[in-house]
């Protein structure tokens, strides 16, 4: 079990009961250091749960990885934390932005082109690639051996997005709205096989013998941190500040035991 010593929550799971495309009533304010705001003296993220280690819940706090990078911007500048939990689709589509549910999208998101037009991100702070899940000792090595079987991804991912373009023809693709039913399904036996982000699937087989990651696909990716459209560069700069500082690097083995790469 990778290490998760001295965890601290961040703020309260906060549900977003805001109808799709409704915008709040603006409130938002400006710290003297030029950061804009949704909730005065608040950063307030939005993420969709669970996607361990990078976000999850325990004990009743959202803990992880991305939480803990952004707690480093936040107290730099003398800000609380709160997150909400919504759609992962909001997300990556800039809505929860635009609408001004939250001021930082987070969820080991990986930068795009389609992305980068509707939403501002910070410097990549985590490289990644794609891997395949599997249960143990199941034989399957590669995506050619899926041809005729069953394998899960998860909603509006960029795996999912590898598998469609890259798998046999007759692989029979089953998409789920979370990661969690997602790796469930290699687990129970409900798919042959999973495809996601090695750091997720890397943790969860951590936990659980009965699967294994069997390769990897390298498909440069990095993940971001992202803000509104044109509006938000003071957050930005806070962000990549916290990216680049030496508590990063005190994050980074906290939830990978090893050191970020160089």
């Amino acid at each position: 079990m990778l290490t998760r010593a001295l965890t601290t929550g961040i703020g309260v799971v906060a549900l977003s009961l805001a109808a799709a495309g409704c915008a709040k009533e603006d409130t938002s304010t400006t710290t003297e250091s030029g950061i804009t705001l949704v909730k005065d003296g608040v950063l307030t993220i939005c993420t969709h749960l669970p996607y361990e280690p990078f976000e999850f819940t325990e004990g009743g706090d959202v803990v992880g990885f991305d939480p803990d990078v952004l707690k480093i911007a936040a107290d730099a500048n003398d800000l609380d934390t709160e997150v909400v939990d919504i759609a992962w689709e909001t997300i990556v589509s800039g809505e929860a932005l635009n609408t001004g549910q939250c001021d930082v999208s987070a969820g080991a998101m990986t930068i795009t082109d389609e992305r980068e037009a509707v939403m501002d991100f910070t410097d990549p702070y985590f490289e990644a690639t794609q891997a395949l899940m599997t249960k143990t000792g199941s034989g399957i090595t590669s995506l050619e051996d899926l041809a005729g079987k069953k394998v899960a991804v998860q909603d509006g991912t960029t795996g999912a997005d590898y598998v469609r373009d890259n798998a046999p023809e007759d692989t029979e693709i089953i998409s789920f709205e979370d990661s969690s039913l997602m790796q469930q399904a290699v687990k129970t036996g409900k798919a042959d096989a999973g495809v996601n982000d090695n750091g997720l699937l890397n943790y969860f087989v951590s936990q659980n013998p009965d699967v294994e990651v069997v390769t990897e696909f390298q498909t440069g990716e990095s993940y971001g941190f992202s803000v509104k459209k044109d509006s938000n560069d003071g957050l930005l700069e806070a962000i990549n500040d916290g990216i680049e500082s030496d508590e990063y690097a005190t994050v980074y083995e906290k939830w990978f035991d090893t050191a970020p790469p160089q």
